[in-house]
């Protein structure tokens, strides 16, 4: 089953890789589907197969009108989030609070799309439902801590990365985007003045472009350029695609993504979704840093 990452579940925006706009879910491929402690019985599988084409339709949706829906990405807030609310909800009242900067038209095609989204979404949260189980459950709970356990990977030079980028720092960002994702390439100065500050700190900004996994070369070219144009100096890392973070990144819905993690390889508190080059967002982020590092002062 295709489980979200904690306020994902209501925040499926931006785009999928296999989309060309920003603006959508990623379809699963059968590494990612593969979250329950066995392989699933016939009726799972069928049931994962119908969650698959419930999150394609939503990808459609996006890509179909990505223009407009990249613009209203661009006006997200995670402080404006409530993680318990509803999807359809959520996008709707952003679209709401920022009307005036819509057409007639460009209004027309997101409340149509809401909608639909809306019945989609009950769909999948009948499925979901059905699917749970008590193996499935201690799955999830366990899986945040072990995304970065035996972690490895590689930088666009070439250079090897193990768990040690981990216990190494106080905390580390890791920021997961894509190069065609232009919420993501507009915080990547702001990510690269973020790294700067927090070295002091004992912190350390790391970027994992989804579209260089598996050593991607074309991709990691591509990218590289993005980061330099953007003049980035911090680390950007191409994992493989099978491992317990490649996994994790391939379930992520929304771009771009950011997450905090502890010297101990284990994932604190909740995604920060949509770009730092937001001021709500910057300052939310930075709190959760400080108190990250603040705790690890504690245990030490």
């Amino acid at each position: 089953m295709k489980n979200k990452l904690s306020f994902i579940s209501i925040f499926t925006l931006c785009i999928a890789l296999s989309l060309t706009a920003c603006g959508g879910k990623q379809s699963s491929n059968t590494d990612s589907k593969n979250t329950q402690t066995e392989a699933g019985s016939e009726t799972s599988g069928k049931s994962d197969s119908r969650l698959d084409d419930l999150y394609q339709q939503e990808n459609q949706l996006f890509a179909d009108h990505a223009d407009v829906w990249n613009k209203a990405f661009g006006m997200m807030n995670k402080s404006d989030a409530d993680p318990n609310g509803n999807y359809a909800d959520y996008l709707a009242g952003t679209v709401e609070s920022n009307k005036d900067s819509f057409t007639d038209d460009e209004l027309k095609t997101l409340n149509e799309d809401i909608e639909t989204i809306r019945k989609i979404e009950e769909q999948i949260a009948e499925l979901e439902n059905k699917n749970k189980s008590s193996d499935d459950n201690k799955k999830d709970s366990s899986k945040a801590s072990s995304v970065f356990s035996d972690f490895s990977g590689e930088d666009f030079d070439g250079n090897k990365v193990d768990d040690s980028l981990f216990s190494g720092n106080a905390v580390t960002v890791v920021n997961f985007w894509f190069t065609g994702c232009k919420p993501c390439v507009a915080e990547l100065s702001k990510l690269n003045e973020l790294n700067d500050a927090i070295k002091s700190m004992g912190g350390e900004v790391v970027g994992i472009n989804t579209e260089t996994f598996d050593g991607n070369k074309t991709a990691i070219k591509e990218a590289a350029s993005v980061l330099e144009s953007q003049g980035v100096k911090y680390r950007n890392l191409s994992i493989d695609s099978s491992s317990a973070a490649g996994k994790y990144a391939s379930e992520i819905m929304a771009f771009p993504t950011t997450i905090l993690v502890d010297r101990n390889g284990n994932i604190v508190g909740e995604p920060m979704l949509g770009g730092i080059d937001n001021k709500d967002n910057y300052d939310a982020l930075m709190k959760q840093i400080q108190s990250v590092i603040d705790a690890d002062s504690t245990n030490k």
